[in-house]
């Protein structure tokens, strides 16, 4: 039986971002189509959750960060079996807009404050588009107070928010395999618009 597909094309461009159709497919699958299996020994979602957590509780750390009461603040970490970590300082009312991690599992953990994630439940074509027209009922929210975290899988869809008015946010961050790319999106209602493709160079 065919389900009706969560997200559409509104208008495949053909300008679209070679970079999108390179970072977010490539190694996603073999010839058959299956996902890649992950290198032996490399670390999984529940090793990236326990781990943030584990870090989110360090004290000492988490009062190490500088923080900016204008903008996100970071410091680069170690993380497990070569994963890419973060540690990221979030002044009141700030947020990461819509965005996903490639072919990256990730986990993020709030150490201080209250995050909220506001997620979409659908895997994103990797290439070929501009703008999408999203089904109703894909929308996920979820509010991580201190010590609070939670584990994605590729290709997930979200937003991170601090969405208090007074009060800085600290979160732990960690994603395998280090980030290949990060796609931007704008959205208005139920359109969702692919607006910037990032390497790691424009965040390291």
């Amino acid at each position: 039986m065919s389900h009706p597909a969560p997200a559409r094309p509104l208008s495949a461009s053909a300008d679209a971002s070679p970079d999108v159709s390179a970072g977010a497919s490539a190694a996603s699958a073999d010839s058959s189509g299956a996902p890649a299996a992950p290198p032996s020994g490399a670390p999984t979602a529940a090793d990236l959750l326990d781990f943030v957590r584990r870090t989110a509780a360090d004290r000492e750390l988490v009062d190490s960060l500088p923080l900016d009461p204008e903008g996100r603040t970071w410091v680069r970490l170690e993380g497990p079996g070569g994963s890419e970590a973060w540690l990221i300082g979030w002044p009141p009312g700030t947020g990461t807009g819509w965005h996903d991690h490639a072919d990256s599992l990730g986990a993020f953990a709030t150490a201080r404050g209250t995050l909220t994630e506001n997620a979409l439940a659908v895997r994103l074509p990797a290439s070929g588009w501009k703008t999408l027209e999203l089904a109703d009922g894909l929308d996920r929210s979820r509010r991580l107070a201190e010590g609070g975290g939670r584990a994605f899988g590729r290709h997930h869809v979200h937003e991170v928010l601090n969405e208090s008015p007074d009060t800085h946010a600290v979160s732990v961050h960690a994603y395998y395999p280090p980030l290949p790319l990060i796609r931007r999106f704008s959205r208005t209602g139920a359109v969702l618009r692919l607006e910037q493709v990032e390497r790691p160079e424009d965040w390291q």
